[in-house]
C-alpha cells in the first residue's frame, strides 16, 4: 500500500468509526431511556437526524426500539468495510461476508461502547463522586441497565461495588465469542473492532 492509501485507509477508520459511535449512542440511550433533555444527549439527536429522520419514515420504531438508527448504524458498517476493503485490495466484497462481517462489527461496537462507558463510570466515581455533571448522568443512565442486574445477584460488600468486574468479564466472553464467530464464518480479518 502507498501512503496516499494508508491516509484514506486512516480517514475511513476515524470519520465512519466516530459517526457509527454517535448513531449507535443514540440507539443505546433511547434504548435505555436516557434523559433526552441532557445537552449530550440533544447533541447526538442534532448530529444523526439528518439521517435518522427520512428514513424513520419508512422504518418505523418497534416496541421502544429505534429500528432506523439501527439500521442505519449497520448501512455505515457495511460501507466503512467496503470501503476498507476496496482501499486495501482493490476488490469489492460479496454482499454475504460483508453482511456477515458488518453484523459482527456492529455488535463488537456496541460491546466497546458499553466497555469504555462502565471504564469512565469507574474513573469518575472516584474523581468526580456524587457530581452532577451531564455527562455523568448520562453514563449512569446508559450503563446502570447491564450494572443492575449484577448488583442484585452480589451481596453487598460495605460500600465496594464489584458489579463492573462482573460486566468487564461478560463483555470479554462476549468479545472471544464474536472472534471466534468472524472466525468460523472467515470475516475475521474484515471486522474493524476485534
Amino acid at each position: 500500500m502507498t501512503a496516499l492509501t494508508d491516509i484514506f485507509v486512516y480517514l475511513v477508520y476515524v470519520f465512519f468509526g466516530l459517526y457509527l459511535m454517535v448513531m449507535l449512542l443514540r440507539f443505546l440511550l433511547q434504548l435505555t431511556r436516557a434523559d433526552f433533555y441532557n445537552p449530550i444527549s440533544q447533541t447526538l439527536v442534532k448530529l444523526t437526524n439528518p439521517l435518522v429522520i427520512p428514513l424513520r419514515r419508512i422504518v418505523p420504531g418497534c416496541g421502544g426500539i429505534d429500528l432506523a438508527s439501527l439500521l442505519l448504524a449497520l448501512i455505515l458498517q457495511m460501507l466503512m468495510i467496503a470501503l476498507l476493503v476496496a482501499l486495501q485490495t482493490g476488490a469489492l466484497l460479496p454482499v454475504l461476508p460483508l453482511i456477515m462481517a458488518s453484523l459482527i462489527g456492529l455488535a463488537a461496537s456496541l460491546v466497546k461502547i458499553y466497555f469504555f462507558a462502565i471504564l469512565a463510570m469507574i474513573i469518575l466515581s472516584w474523581i468526580a463522586q456524587g457530581g452532577n455533571n451531564p455527562a455523568l448522568r448520562l453514563l449512569f443512565q446508559l450503563t446502570e441497565p447491564v450494572m443492575a442486574p449484577f448488583r442484585k445477584v452480589l451481596p453487598p460488600m460495605g460500600g465496594l461495588d464489584l458489579s463492573p468486574i462482573f460486566v468487564f468479564i461478560l463483555i470479554n466472553i462476549i468479545q472471544i465469542a464474536l472472534g471466534h464467530l468472524a472466525g468460523s464464518l472467515g470475516v475475521a480479518g474484515l471486522v474493524p473492532w476485534l
